[in-house]
Parts: C-alpha cells; structure tokens; sequence
C-alpha cells in the first residue's frame, strides 16, 4: 500500500492563508477536494517517471507527426474521432511540446501510462504552488518537491510557442480565457498568464463568455484585436460553438483565423489528436505493425528503443474489445472524448458485469452550451448520453494502487492515479489524486513528496504491504 504522510493541521489551518489563496478551489461541490496529506515516492521512482514521461510524451508527438503526414481524413474522422471542420488545423505542423498531464497508474507490474491529456489540462496551481506549501509544513528535511521546476518549464514552453509564433508574424499581447465564473478553470488559467508575463510577454485575462468573432477578420474583446490565445476550453467543444443570437458558427470561424494564420492557438490544435482516446489505440497498431511501416510510408516508423518504451510503459489498447474477450482479459472502454472519467466502464473479461463511474456535477453543462431548463436531472442525462454515446476504445486494465487516507469525513481507502505533468517536452510535476477505481472529479489531491530517507529495501518493504 502507498505510504502517505498526514499532516498535523486541520483543512481550515491549512488553508486559512496562502495555500486557500492559492487554490481557492480546496472544497468544491460541498466537500474537501484538497486534503493535508503527502504522497510518498521514492527517489528511484521519481527518476522512473522522469525518463519515462519524456519518454512517451516524445512517443506521442512522433505518432502525432506522422498521423498529420501520412493518414488520410477518414482516419481522423473515424478512428480518432475529429470533427471534420477540425481537421485542416489539426493538421497543420506546429512546434511540439506543450502543457499536458499523462496519467499513469504504479503497480505490480511497474509504472503504466494508462493516458494523456493533452488539449487543456488542470491541476496545474495544486501542483506547482500547493505541493511546495503543504511539504513545508511537514517540517521534515527528509521530504522534498518533485515539481519545484514547474514554474521555470511553464515560462519555457510559452517562450518556444511565442517565438514560434512570432517567426510566423503573429506578435502582441497574449489573452487568456475560460469561463469567467469558473473558479477552478479561472484559476488555472490566470497561474499560467502570471508565469507567461513573469517570461517577459504582454498578457490579458478576457473571460470567455466576452469574446468576440468577426468571421474571416479577427478575435476581439472589448475592441481589442487578439492575436495570440491561450484558451481553456476543449476543441470537441469549440467545433460546436454557435451563436444563438447571429447564427453565426464560432467554432468554424475561429480555426478558419487559425488556418489562415491570424490568429495562434495555445496549445495548438494538433494537440486535438493526442487528446482523443483513439490516438492510443493508434499508438498501439502502429507498435504491432512497425515491421509493415516501410510498405506503407517508406521507413521503419519506431527504432528499438522506442519499441521498448511503449511495450514498457502503454497498455494493449485497440478499436475493438475482441482481443480482451477472446482471450478473457478485464480492459477498461474509455470514450473518446471522456473527462473526468465520464464515459468510462471496467469490465471483467468481457462479462456483463461493469463498473461504471459517472460523477455528473462538474459544471459541464455550462460549457458543453445544453441550455436545458428542464431541471438538473434532464442535465445530467443529457451530460451522460454525450459521453456514453461516442465511440469507445479498449485498453488492458491494470490494478491501482490502494491508499488510505484521512479525511473532515474520517478514513477514506481509494486508489491512486498519479498525474504527470510534461512541459515543452520536460517533467514539470506530479499530480496524486485519490479517488474511486475510476478517478473522477471528486477525487482527493494528495500533494507528491519525494522522501530522500527512503532506500531500496525500504521501497520493496512497503510495496509489499497489502
């Protein structure tokens, strides 16, 4: 079982002053989110992580290119699932690395990589401001925190994407958005906005709900012309954007400045295809056929190494779930599009019996633009058919890893997912969370600490406990 490390503070002493400014979020949905606990890591499994995360992360952006250059439309429509009027920009090559967290789950088997979330990820102040507080206030020189570099690779991976842009003739202010009223989103975002001007560049917050569009001219807000756009906000969303007042197709004619070149994405829309879940199972057939690439694109697609790193790290992961029922192996069906593990079910062998977790209080019906005034069940179903009716993958399922912890509502066993934040292409930080054996929103942050008083045999000791 996970060694963790309670702290001896209260939710209200720890977060009375800096650490609830910080993370104004720490309760949501009329529970504590974030709890005054660490979870413990060994140095030699920080080091794993560290190699492996960039490691795959460099696997993704090499899949990623050669989906761009050599797979047709129809392959992104239908195995990755892009809306059509995303593919032009999606396919449009710009520079790699970005802000993204890959999922990974440390088990018997050693670290797997079970997913990635590469278009618009959170947990970003939890791990690079939180962690730092709530490791201090173990008072243990012993304990230290694995994402102290998260600030440095947020300010370098805006300045790779800014020069960038600015060598394709797009200069000015950057503007930040996402819904305004959105505490944990806003908060998110306005994190990054302070470290892209502690870089050195211009920066505005505009609420999304302020933006404006003149299709075929530019974004504006207030007036202001926006050249450069960091948006927290999912492509899958944005392709459906409509006006309701003009009519006017918001979605259609903000790519259409992308593709035209007015105006720059962060992340960039490429990122829309490691985003999909169908960009796994991808992976996956690309791994299985490596030895068929030369017939199809002239070259060996992956060399040893990286045949290593995705047999290591990935999981069997496929378009179809016969290859698990066939042979009576558990898997997991993810849609495609899933968030916070909706539209996620674990079956047993191809069984009939499933666990499926759905936590519908995420204020996704805001940002999905429903507009349901019939009350908050017809809500929540509408919420659930968007995600249990698209296409799904398979991927092999894998245990987690057990962990108690102490909570305002007594002890609580969960299982562990341990978030990987990769940054410009480098590990940034970890983000623990706590939760059900699909981890959903109402999971607890558990900040990471790396306990240097660790060796191996004590690392073998504890993982050993049951």
């Amino acid at each position: 079982m996970r060694q963790v490390v309670q702290l001896p503070f209260s939710h209200e002493e720890v977060f009375q002053g800096e650490a609830g400014q910080q993370i104004p979020y720490h309760r949501m949905y009329g529970k504590q989110y974030c709890v005054p606990t660490l979870t413990v890591y060994s140095p030699s499994e920080i080091q794993e992580l560290l190699t492996a995360a960039e490691e795959v992360d460099g696997i993704y952006c090499k899949v990623m290119r050669f989906i761009q250059q050599y797979m047709p439309d129809s392959f992104l429509e239908h195995q990755l699932g892009i809306h059509p009027g995303l593919i032009p920009a999606a396919r449009m090559e710009m520079v790699t690395g970005g802000i993204t967290r890959q999922d990974w789950i440390i088990g018997e088997a050693g670290p797997k990589c079970i997913e990635n979330n590469t278009d618009t990820p959170t947990g970003i102040p939890e791990v690079a401001a939180l962690e730092n507080i709530l490791v201090g206030l173990a008072e243990d020189a012993a304990l230290t925190a694995p994402s102290a570099e998260m600030d440095t690779r947020i300010r370098e991976c805006f300045r790779i994407w800014l020069e960038f842009y600015a060598e394709q003739g797009l200069k000015g202010p950057v503007t930040f958005t996402s819904f305004g009223e959105h505490v944990e989103d806003r908060t998110n975002t306005e994190f990054l906005m302070r470290r892209c001007q502690e870089a050195g560049y211009e920066v505005f917050y505009a609420p999304l709900e302020e933006l404006e569009i003149v299709p075929g001219e530019a974004l504006y807000h207030q007036g202001r012309e926006i050249n450069l756009l960091y948006r927290l906000y999912p492509l899958e969303y944005l392709i459906d954007d409509r006006d309701e007042t003009t009519g006017v197709d918001i979605g259609a004619a903000l790519l259409e400045l992308v593709r035209e070149g007015r105006l720059g994405l962060m992340n960039p829309v490429q990122h829309v295809l490691m985003q999909s879940k169908g960009f796994m199972a991808a992976i996956w057939s690309l791994y299985e056929r490596n030895e068929q690439t030369p017939e199809y694109c002239g070259f060996i697609l992956f060399d040893e190494a990286e045949m290593d790193v995705i047999s290591r790290y990935l999981l069997p992961t496929y378009f179809s779930a016969e290859p698990f029922e066939l042979n009576a192996i558990s898997y997991v069906a993810k849609s495609y599009w899933g968030r916070e593990g909706r539209g996620t079910l674990l079956l047993d062998g191809g069984t009939d019996n499933a666990f499926v977790k759905q936590d519908m209080e995420h204020p996704l019906n805001e940002a999905l633009e429903f507009n349901i005034a019939s009350g908050a069940t017809d809500e929540n179903e509408e919420i659930t058919a968007y995600y249990e009716n698209q296409p799904k993958i398979y991927q092999q399922l894998v245990p987690m890893e057990q962990v108690v912890i102490e909570t305002e509502n007594g002890a609580y066993s969960g299982y562990l997912l341990t978030g990987v934040f990769v940054i410009g292409g480098r590990l940034a930080g970890l983000l623990p969370r706590v939760g059900e054996k699909v981890t959903g929103d109402m999971a607890y942050y558990c900040a990471a600490t790396v306990s240097e008083r660790m060796n191996d045999e004590e690392e073998k000791e504890w993982k050993t406990w049951d």
